[in-house]
């Protein structure tokens, strides 16, 4: 939601740049998408005609790739306008959205998700057939989402974490705290590590060991090396998360392997 085409000429912006994007880095192993469209202009848009567009162009030519959507807070706070992607229906529904479970404080601005918004989220994404992509930023998020998933506030077999570390205002990327976060996720949940900005690529390679997954992308981070020199690509970003499983003798899900893991039905797919 942040980088610009002043900022990088690389981010995608339009329909088209994403779509094209998305199907590159499914060619490189990915397996899931996390979209966040943007209007006329180049800036954030809740609109899911937007939502719509880009679905169906990444699904007319390769369907065997998982869609996150955004309901994030970050540019607006009516549940309306943050929910209104979960309204797209049939072939054009996506598979996962982002739930941030608590309120943040990013280096410039704030993300605000009240308890009432956090559950009303859950709800209408239960409702609607579309699987929670839970994010977690601290300790007291994941000690949140544990309890709504205690409660049955939240219903999920196979619950899914993103684990964002390194932002300023939350936790740092820092050994002992992984660790920590990483005692508290539920046996039965598949989780993933990012890292923000420097710290990206630090944050793959920890996941990497623990037998986790990864989270990249220019969302995140908008340069390859640590001197941010050098701008990246999401594609070079993916290309050397490659280099580093191969590395350690580490396979990509499959398509079907990943929806298995995260409980994702969808028509077509085999269960």
């Amino acid at each position: 939601m942040v980088p610009t085409k002043e900022m990088t000429p690389h981010v995608p912006i339009s329909p088209q740049e994403i779509i094209e994007t998305t199907l590159r880095c499914a060619e490189l192993g990915v397996q899931i998408a996390h979209i966040h469209p943007r209007d006329e202009d180049g800036k954030p848009t809740w609109k899911k005609e937007v939502f719509q567009q880009i679905i169906v162009g990444i699904r007319s030519k390769n369907p065997n790739i998982l869609i996150s959507v955004t309901t994030s807070g970050r540019n607006w706070s009516d549940f309306s306008r943050r929910s209104e992607c979960l309204d797209l229906d049939g072939d054009d529904k996506p598979d996962l959205a982002s739930l941030t479970i608590g309120s943040l404080n990013f280096v410039k601005a704030s993300s605000i998700n009240a308890p009432d918004m956090i559950h009303q989220l859950a709800q209408k994404m239960m409702d609607r057939g579309i699987k929670a992509e839970l994010e977690i930023f601290e300790c007291g998020m994941l000690h949140k989402a544990n309890t709504m998933l205690k409660t049955g506030i939240l219903k999920d077999e196979k619950p899914y974490f993103n684990i964002l570390l390194g932002s300023l205002g939350t936790s740092p990327l820092h050994p002992a705290v992984f660790g920590g976060i990483h005692a508290l996720l539920p046996s039965n949940a598949e989780w993933a590590v990012a890292g923000v900005g420097a710290y990206q690529l630090d944050a793959n390679a920890m996941s990497l060991a623990y037998g986790g997954n990864v989270r990249v992308g220019l969302e995140d981070n908008i340069y390859y090396d640590r001197q941010k020199k050098v701008l990246a690509t999401n594609e070079q970003l993916i290309a050397r998360i490659r280099s580093m499983m191969d590395c350690l003798g580490l396979i990509p899900a499959s398509f079907l392997e990943t929806c298995q893991r995260l409980g994702i039905k969808r028509a077509g797919i085999p269960t």
